[in-house]
C-alpha cells in the first residue's frame, strides 16, 4: 500500500514537472498579452504635465534593465515575478492626487495580480531547486530601485508630478518585462 502511494506520488511529480516545462510557451503567450494590456492601461492614465519635468531624477535603474542581457528562463521568471510584485506594491499606494481613473487602476492591478499568479508556481519551484542564480543579484538591485521609487513618492507626498515621474518609470519597466518574456521558451 505504501509502495503504491509512493509510486503515484513519484509519477505525479514527474508529470507535473513535465507539464510545467511544457507550459513555458503558454506562459509566455499569456504574459505577453497581459503586459500589453498593462502598458496600454498605463498609457490611458493622464500624461505628464510639462511643469513636472523638473521633478525627474535618476532612480539608479539596474543595468540589466537598461541593456539587453542574456537570461536563463529561470532567472527571467524570478526577475519578472519580483518586478510585478514591486510594481503592484507601488500602485497600491496613495495615488488620489493623480487624477487617475480608479477603474483603470483597478484593472491594471487585476492584470498584475493575474500575472503574478501565473508565475508563482514556477517561481516557487525554481527557488526550491536553486541556491543561487544570476537573478539573485538582479533581484537585490531591483528591490533597491523600487525602494528608491517608493521613497521618492513619499518624499514628494505622493503628489501628481511625482506619480507622473513614476508612471514613466513603470512604462520603462513594462518594456523590459516584455523583453524578459521572450526568454520563456520550452
Amino acid at each position: 500500500m505504501t509502495y503504491r502511494c509512493l509510486l503515484q506520488m513519484v509519477l505525479l511529480l514527474c508529470l507535473s514537472t513535465t507539464a510545467l516545462c511544457r507550459s513555458y510557451s503558454l506562459l509566455r503567450f499569456q504574459q505577453e498579452r497581459s503586459l500589453e494590456v498593462c502598458q496600454n492601461l498605463l498609457w490611458q492614465l493622464p500624461s505628464t504635465p510639462q511643469h513636472c519635468l523638473e521633478f525627474r531624477m535618476d532612480f539608479q535603474m539596474p543595468e540589466e534593465m537598461k541593456q539587453a542581457q542574456q537570461f536563463r528562463k529561470e532567472d527571467a521568471v524570478l526577475v519578472m515575478y519580483e518586478m510585478l510584485q514591486q510594481i503592484f506594491n507601488i500602485l497600491t499606494r496613495d495615488f488620489s492626487s493623480t487624477g487617475w481613473s480608479d477603474t483603470i487602476t483597478e484593472h491594471l492591478l487585476e492584470e498584475l495580480y493575474g500575472q503574478m499568479n501565473r508565475l508563482k508556481p514556477i517561481q516557487k519551484e525554481i527557488t526550491q531547486k536553486q541556491n543561487s542564480t544570476m537573478g539573485d543579484t538582479t533581484i537585490l538591485r531591483l528591490k533597491k530601485y523600487y525602494f528608491n521609487l517608493g521613497q521618492y513618492l513619499k518624499s514628494k507626498e505622493h503628489n501628481r508630478c511625482a506619480w507622473a515621474v513614476v508612471q514613466v518609470q513603470l512604462l520603462r519597466n513594462f518594456s523590459f518585462l516584455k523583453s524578459l518574456t521572450g526568454y520563456l521558451r520550452d
